[in-house]
């Protein structure tokens, strides 16, 4: 019996897009996810990048897990943004820069309440070509929670 060719996430997200070659260039050329897997006659494409997992398939191609609430037009993903973390957030800001690709977040320090610390991140987000927002997070540290 074969085995799994990888080991997929216990949450991946899966996003239906409008031009997956679209996605897949802006994912790997830009963002320099690497593709775990792809079904090309589906529009289906599984990528990772650092132990992050992202799928993404064409809408109305294949199949379509969208319903008829509400139309699939962009921005898509309104309300959601996806932290991915990272080991650095320098040759992302740099390399979307250098594409041509404008940044939702510039670049910032932050720090977040977690019980009695504070998680210091650097951190950036950046829309994907459906409007879909990805927030990039590398850890800088924790201090004692600043009251």
């Amino acid at each position: 019996m074969p085995t799994d060719p990888i080991q997929i996430n216990s949450l991946v997200a899966e996003f239906a897009v409008l031009d997956w070659r679209e996605s897949l260039e802006f994912y790997t050329h830009c963002l320099e996810f690497k593709i775990a897997f792809q079904r090309p006659d589906e529009g289906f494409v599984f990528l990772e990048f650092e132990g992050a997992q992202v799928m993404f398939y064409q809408a109305n191609l294949e199949r379509n897990l969208v319903t008829d609430q509400a139309p699939l037009e962009r921005p898509l993903g309104r309300g959601v943004n996806l932290q991915i973390q990272t080991k650095s957030i320098a040759p992302l800001v740099q390399r979307l820069e250098q594409t041509g690709v404008d940044l939702s977040l510039a670049p910032e320090e932050r720090w977040y309440r977690v019980g009695e610390f504070d998680l210091g991140v650097l951190q950036f987000a950046v829309a994907d070509p459906d409007g879909y927002l990805l927030r990039f997070s590398e850890a800088i540290g924790n201090r004692a929670a600043s009251t």
